[in-house]
């Protein structure tokens, strides 16, 4: 079977399993699939399934009821595979970090950024340690240094704020990836995960997306006790929402404009849009150049994953 057709399979029946359709409520659900495409939105997997599909499925309701449009949200296995089915035109939308979009946007010529988070501008990776690693917060750049010899993990291998810019800083650093235990780091696939992991001993220290982790300090999933912050990153860009070339043809003349501005309305004095703005961690999202991506296309093809 060809790739792209074996994608569409798995990605149906994840769809079938666990994604969301959301129908605007004044059509009738067959004349609505008969006259009107599907929007699909997606999202780099970088936290746990649960919230994923909670808050995808959120974003799917009040799109739908925004742009009079069924909407479904369409869950991917992996970050590479969020980029692929944005290429082959499986998905409309997709929320995509710094590095994945770049990726994208290079892939799909004519691809729109439609938003970015009012944090997305000025983002940034923390570094934990378990507290039996013997690792004390660092104060400099060159205090990384202490990582080497250490057991250490990242997110996923195409994350901005859980490998792509974490390797960055080391590197200016002088710590290689050979310079950790064994002589290669660890890749958890997720933010959540590399918490749990440095906070079990898994692994002795590990990079993750600031905004995941004071979530999980606010819920008590990462424990003071056993595992601490001890290096924050300088600010680069990072997540956007990036929208097909071809939704202004398949949704409307003028749909691509319509879209960005309904996510560009979201505000928390709104509890419907307020509990989606909580997911994201956000208080609204912002317009989004593409300009400011430079830097994360420059790092992206000097650590050689963007070619």
């Amino acid at each position: 079977m060809p790739a792209r057709e074996r994608w569409t399979a798995v990605a149906l029946g994840l769809s079938l399993a666990l994604g969301t359709v959301v129908l605007t409520p004044h059509l009738r659900p067959a004349a609505a699939q008969a006259s009107r495409p599907v929007l699909r939105i997606s999202a780099i997997p970088d936290q746990n399934p649960e919230k994923l599909n909670r808050l995808y499925g959120q974003v799917a309701q009040l799109l739908a009821e925004q742009l009079g449009v069924p909407v479904q949200y369409v869950p991917v296995i992996d970050y590479a595979a969020a980029v692929s089915a944005f290429r082959t035109g499986d998905l409309d939308l997709v929320w995509f970090g710094g590095l994945t979009g770049v990726q994208a946007r290079l892939q799909k010529p004519g691809a729109q950024l439609i938003a970015q988070r009012d944090i997305d501008a000025a983002f940034h990776t923390v570094f934990i340690a378990n507290k039996g690693s013997g690792l004390q917060p660092i104060t400099s750049l060159k205090g990384l240094q202490e990582l080497k010899g250490k057991r250490f993990t990242f997110g996923s291998e195409s994350s901005t704020s859980g490998r792509l810019m974490p390797q960055f800083f080391l590197q200016q650093a002088g710590v290689k990836l050979s310079d950790f235990a064994g002589g290669a780091p660890g890749f958890s696939g997720s933010h959540d995960a590399t918490i749990a992991l440095v906070q079990s001993g898994t692994y002795q220290a590990g990079a993750v997306n600031e905004q995941v982790w004071l979530a999980n300090l606010r819920s008590g999933k990462a424990n003071r006790t056993r595992v601490l912050a001890i290096w924050r990153t300088p600010a680069y860009p990072d997540y956007h929402w990036i929208g097909q070339p071809n939704l202004d043809r398949r949704f409307g003349k003028g749909f691509t404009t319509k879209l960005r501005s309904a996510i560009l309305s979201w505000r928390p004095a709104n509890p419907e849009q307020r509990a989606v703005l909580q997911l994201f961690g956000a208080q609204q999202f912002t317009p989004v150049d593409s300009k400011a991506y430079a830097p994360i296309e420059r790092v992206g093809r000097q650590l050689g994953k963007i070619r």
